[in-house]
């Protein structure tokens, strides 16, 4: 495997709502979420937003290739209540995914728990003793040739959930390059999009929902 060298995006920041407590962005794929380890992997999504909001704190991720809706809050009180919603799972997500094969059903659940694989990190894999408990919600929106455009709504919010658990049901997400092999790695980015975002606002309690147009 090459080794990975981490080139972001250079795009103009896509700002979905912001107000005194929280900023919701659209995260380009290829852009961190927060920073990883060494000065070159120092440019990430919080970082071009504290440039405008500099009190912006980290509320949850969405992976390096992942694009979509991501929150992040303003002010200690948000970060505190928005991440209990998250740990709660009183937030909704949905994601919209092109996965290799078409799956024979029309929907269905994903209920197979997580581990991280250490020999061979970042990667998750199902481990019916140790894995935490993970599942997925899946339903079919339509057949595009050899592949399917694919709603994803996890349940839970394990690390690589969406990626591993399509593996697991025998059609892993096109461009993913941990998890899908053969012709299906052979796509310009990981296709897989947080579509949308629905949460409580932590001030005002108000049920908001923040959407992300599907960029593929």
């Amino acid at each position: 495997m090459s080794e990975f060298i981490y080139a972001p995006p250079q795009v103009p920041l896509t700002i979905l709502h912001a107000d005194d407590d929280i900023v919701v962005a659209d995260k380009p794929a290829g852009l961190l979420s927060v920073p990883g380890r060494g000065s070159e992997r120092a440019d990430c999504l919080i970082a071009r937003l504290r440039a405008e909001f500099p009190t912006v704190l980290l509320v949850h991720r969405l992976d390096l290739d992942t694009s979509g809706v991501i929150v992040f809050a303003l002010t200690g009180q948000a970060q505190v209540h928005l991440g209990r919603q998250f740990e709660n799972r009183r937030t909704q997500k949905r994601y919209v995914a092109m996965v290799s094969g078409h799956p024979s059903e029309a929907k269905g659940r994903v209920d197979l728990p997580l581990i991280v694989d250490w020999p061979n990190r970042p990667r998750q894999k199902v481990c019916h003793e140790t894995g935490r408990p993970a599942q997925t919600d899946w339903r079919v929106l339509r057949q595009e040739g050899p592949n399917a455009r694919l709603r994803l709504r996890p349940i839970t919010g394990r690390s690589h959930q969406l990626r591993v658990h399509m593996q697991a049901l025998g059609h892993p997400i096109l461009g993913d390059t941990l998890y899908a092999d053969g012709a299906a790695v052979q796509w310009p980015r990981l296709m897989l999009h947080a579509e949308d975002l629905r949460l409580a606002h932590p001030a005002t309690g108000q049920t908001m929902t923040f959407r992300a147009k599907v960029p593929f």
